[in-house]
């Protein structure tokens, strides 16, 4: 299979991506074991069906052996497309450039690369400003090649303009953005917009509860949400509006699917995908458990039309606002 060209976008000058980025949390242990044989295996196919940028972090299990594993078997034309998208969480408290780079040579030894095509730094105290001490010393990184592009992960707007204010060249920020949150709407995209930073989305299905298996059930208990994915997002459905709301979105989109003859989970990636300032939403992969690759390439075989729009706002103008709730894009990690 192929992809269309529309299927892919410049992130920064030097770097296209596929707008479907494969997510490799899923191998960080919360979901089950992955063989990884099998998972350097799915990742052949995925690079083989045109889905050739990865999003990982240095907490995400063996995501980074993966691709030190992987990216040198591609042969030298493939592998100038394929880019790997890393993050670092270091904990807060009192920073060296020593610690920092450190960090950073350990993510480029595991992923077998000389220079890091991204990386995406994410802070947990805000009220620690030695976040901008790493991100300096990040800067001195990429200055001597060891990094191609900084960005980050869950910052809010607030504190993305502290850090672009202190001359630190930010190309993205990694958010949750879904059809059930768009917090991002409120404050960061406008930001982005104006500053030349894009998006990366995450969250976009909901953990999987933004789907058909999802339609006209009745509301999942502890015991049927079993995985943390699951359950994070069915308290942001909770907030949101509730069960019953969901099911009535979940309703629209199945129509729009039906009507494009596509899958409602497409229906929900493409609404996001269509947003200003998103240059990609980041979809699980399952490695060496179950490829999504041919569902997820639907994706670019329509467009939403103003009435589907509609149909769809009309869900989502009931809901609870999110931004008045939680606050701006990664708040929920901080309260």
């Amino acid at each position: 299979m192929s992809l269309p060209e529309s299927a892919y976008a410049h992130f920064t000058p030097d770097i296209q991506i596929c707008r479907i980025l494969n997510g490799l949390w899923q191998v960080s242990g919360a979901h089950g074991t992955i063989d990884p044989a099998a998972a350097i295996a799915s990742m052949h196919r995925y690079h083989a069906a045109g889905f050739v940028t990865w999003d990982l972090a240095d907490h995400y299990g063996p995501a980074e052996d993966f691709v030190g594993k992987f990216q040198p078997t591609l042969p030298a034309s493939d592998r100038e497309k394929a880019h790997f998208f890393t993050k670092w969480v270091p904990r807060p408290g009192p920073i060296s450039r020593q610690q920092v780079e450190q960090a950073v040579d350990v993510s480029r030894r595991r992923m077998n690369m000389d220079t890091l095509d991204v990386l995406q730094f994410h802070w947990w105290l805000y009220r620690d400003r030695a976040y901008l001490d790493a991100l300096r010393y990040l800067m001195e990184l990429q200055a001597v090649g060891k990094i191609r592009h900084l960005a980050l992960t869950n910052f809010d707007t607030a504190n993305l303009r502290l850090i672009v204010d202190g001359g630190i060249p930010i190309v993205s920020n990694q958010v949750q953005y879904s059809i059930i949150d768009r917090r991002p709407e409120v404050q960061m995209v406008p930001y982005c917009q104006q500053n030349n930073i894009t998006l990366l989305t995450y969250g976009t299905l909901c953990g999987g509860l933004l789907s058909a298996k999802y339609l006209n059930q009745p509301e999942p208990g502890s015991v049927q949400l079993d995985t943390a994915s699951l359950r994070k997002y069915k308290q942001m459905i909770d907030m949101w509006g509730g069960w019953q709301l969901f099911q009535d979105l979940l309703r629209v989109l199945q129509q729009i699917a039906d009507k494009y003859q596509v899958t409602l989970d497409n229906v929900a990636v493409r609404y996001i995908l269509d947003k200003p300032a998103v240059v990609g939403v980041i979809a699980g992969a399952r490695l060496g458990l179950r490829d999504h690759f041919e569902d997820n390439a639907r994706v670019f075989s329509f467009a939403l039309d103003a009435d589907d729009m509609a149909h769809i706002h009309a869900i989502t103008d009931q809901s609870r606002d999110l931004f008045q709730a939680i606050g701006d894009c990664g708040d929920e990690y901080r309260r």
